[in-house]
């Protein structure tokens, strides 16, 4: 069974795919940033009328990526202790990773799903974080 999901409560995609598709007993998520539904506005982060990113908080955005990424689990018929592997995107490791790690561990509880962190130069939109999910359903 082959499947895609697209959520009602989390912010709309930037291109064209869905926010999850399930094949057999797993769902597969597309990256998820911290924006919210219906909105540009990108929670912890204040951009210049240039467009260019004044300041961030990497606590903040985090927090706004795991409860999306919640909310596309959760309407997907999955739920967030499901998770299974998590691949971190981050634009800015050496400064980024403790915070987000602190925040990260606050969501996760042992058995911990399995995780790679990756620093990248850009992501599509002026966010610092995003993530990418595979559950089980």
């Amino acid at each position: 069974m082959v499947a895609s999901f697209n959520s009602l409560k989390a912010p709309e995609p930037v291109g064209c795919y869905p926010h999850a598709k399930r094949v057999g007993n797993l769902l597969f998520l597309s990256g998820v940033g911290p924006r919210k539904r219906n909105s540009k506005k990108i929670p912890g982060v204040t951009v210049g009328a240039d467009g260019v990113v004044l300041d961030y908080n990497i606590k903040e955005q985090c927090v706004s990526v795991f409860d999306n990424v919640k909310l596309i689990l959760e309407e997907s018929g999955s739920c967030w202790e499901n998770i299974v592997d998590v691949t971190v995107f981050l634009t800015n490791i050496k400064t980024d990773f403790d915070a987000y790690n602190k925040v990260y561990e606050s969501y996760f509880k042992s058995p911990f799903p399995t995780r790679t962190t990756v620093e990248v130069n850009a992501l599509p939109t002026p966010i610092a974080i995003e993530l990418k999910v595979i559950a089980t359903i």
